[in-house]
């Protein structure tokens, strides 16, 4: 099942005009800087989206300006949280391109308050389907006391994700259309 709901789900993400997710990917970053989570955070940890993922890119550029802004180098299949100064000195690194910082410039994880989670899908208890690889699980087990936010297009949610009992579900999702609060 998780299988199907994850192919399903690709394919409706990389059938998104470039267009439309620019629109919708400004319109999730307004509703992501509204939130008092990211304006009192001073450390924010983004995934550097790729492909038809919610593009992070100019909130990375924006969020420089104000915040320490962390993101992941893969090292050794885990994730290094790694602290950035500029985004255009990251390079495409690993199987898949996704930019990274060459070198990490490494922060403790108990200094990182809000980290923004990639995801295929979402349910609103706030678990996901990842790319299947669990770099995000294990590093999220790492930073208990960080406040999670899912990023993803409103389609994403569904209503339950089938879950396992290394998932780490999110706090909260923020789509174009809604901020869902997984606490509740």
């Amino acid at each position: 099942m998780k299988n199907r709901l994850k192919e399903s789900m690709l394919e409706k993400r990389n059938s998104l005009p470039k267009e439309e997710i620019a629109q919708k990917s400004r319109q999730i970053e307004k509703n992501l800087f509204n939130l008092e989570k990211y304006k009192k955070s001073k450390a924010v940890m983004f995934f550097v989206s790729f492909n038809s993922e919610v593009n992070t890119h100019d909130m990375i550029k924006k969020s420089l300006k104000e915040k320490t802004v962390v993101v992941p180098k893969v090292v050794h299949h885990e994730i290094e949280p790694s602290v950035i100064i500029d985004f255009d000195n990251l390079v495409p690194s690993g199987k898949f391109g996704i930019l990274e910082p060459i070198e990490a410039m490494k922060i403790a994880c108990k200094n990182i308050g809000l980290i923004l989670v990639p995801g295929i899908a979402f349910d609103k208890e706030g678990h996901r389907i990842g790319y299947g690889f669990g770099y995000y699980d294990k590093f999220l087990k790492k930073v208990p006391k960080a406040f999670k936010i899912g990023l993803c297009f409103d389609f994403q949610v569904v209503e339950k994700i089938p879950r396992e009992m290394h998932d780490v579900p999110v706090d909260m999702i923020v789509t174009e259309k809604r901020v869902i609060d997984c606490k509740r």
